[in-house]
């Protein structure tokens, strides 16, 4: 049975739903003793248990820039001392991690419970709290510093191009003019700032919140989610062994789109429609395991609504 770490009670562990794709990615790994696997987005840590169950005679790293993710670390050392490292830092610096050779890299790229159900962080409207959304509070400028600071292009790019929002004029407007009036300070405010601007559907029959989308496009541009994703591809790839495995998990379609180009780029295949070269200009290091992405199965959908949206691509390294 896999559990997921309590945060509250060091040392002792909850029964909690499965990690999102669990039972795909212990397939996939197919874990044999003495291969290596590096997780680089440890979050609550169901992903790394499970790898560390599936073989008693493996080693596992995992990477997370979030400090509060230590405690649950620390509790999963003290379980594995042997076979268990973690390093509290960001996976775009996953190329500073000494060990190399991995036999199987996995990234899961949405944000955890952990932080979405943390009144504390401020990423979602069912709290009133600060609004920060910062994935490591390292970072200087929060979702609070950047509506009230951001050009008006860089709005534009949040709303519009990461979080898709269609009505993307009337919440940059709307922002905009909600600056110094201490409103873009919280959730709920921004919220229902954000809800006002959209209109068209009210907040209880739409199917999703109207601010959803929104808030999304924030936090991936407060983090810079794209840029480091994209920057720490090719750096996993280059930390695979021979015939290592590099799985990845998104949840966005922009993230997908880019790993979708990663994964053809590396096999030596059409980036995209655009791309024209010759089959002669390119370099085949590694294979498409599956053309199309794995998602979630009918039980684990009902049993875990938030694994909806994701899409899971494995590539494999020659």
């Amino acid at each position: 049975m896999l559990y997921e770490l309590d945060n509250n009670h060091s040392g002792f562990l909850r029964v909690a739903h499965k990690p999102v794709l669990i039972n795909e990615v212990l397939n996939l790994f197919s874990a044999k003793p003495n291969q290596r696997f590096l997780d680089c987005t440890f979050g609550g840590g169901g992903h790394s248990r499970g790898i560390l169950e599936s073989n008693e005679n493996i080693q596992l790293t995992s990477l997370d820039c979030d400090k509060d993710r230590l405690t649950q670390a620390n509790t999963l050392s003290k379980l594995y001392p042997n076979n268990f490292k973690f390093h509290n830092i960001n996976f775009s610096k996953l190329d500073t991690v000494t060990d190399t050779d991995f036999d199987g890299i996995l990234f899961d790229l949405g944000v955890s419970s952990f932080q979405l159900d943390d009144p504390d962080r401020g990423f979602s409207f069912k709290f009133n709290s600060d609004i920060d959304m910062r994935l490591d509070q390292s970072l200087t400028v929060s979702a609070s510093d950047f509506l009230e600071n951001a050009s008006e292009q860089e709005l534009v790019e949040a709303i519009r191009n990461y979080g898709q929002e269609t009505r993307w004029k009337h919440v940059v407007r709307a922002l905009m003019a909600s600056r110094g009036q201490n409103l873009l300070s919280n959730t709920e405010s921004v919220a229902e700032i954000i809800s006002t601007a959209v209109k068209g559907k009210s907040i209880r029959r739409a199917k999703r919140h109207p601010a959803t989308l929104s808030f999304q496009g924030i936090r991936i541009a407060i983090n810079k989610e794209l840029s480091v994703i994209e920057e720490a591809l090719p750096k996993a790839f280059e930390k695979l062994a021979s015939g290592g495995k590099l799985i990845v998990i998104s949840f966005h379609s922009l993230e997908d789109r880019m790993i979708k180009r990663f994964f053809r780029k590396m096999a030596g295949r059409p980036e995209s429609s655009k791309d024209s070269r010759p089959q002669d200009q390119r370099v085949i290091q590694a294979k498409l395991s599956f053309s199309k992405p794995i998602s979630a199965s009918e039980e684990e959908l009902t049993g875990n609504p938030r694994s909806r949206s994701a899409r899971l691509r494995m590539l494999q390294k020659l």
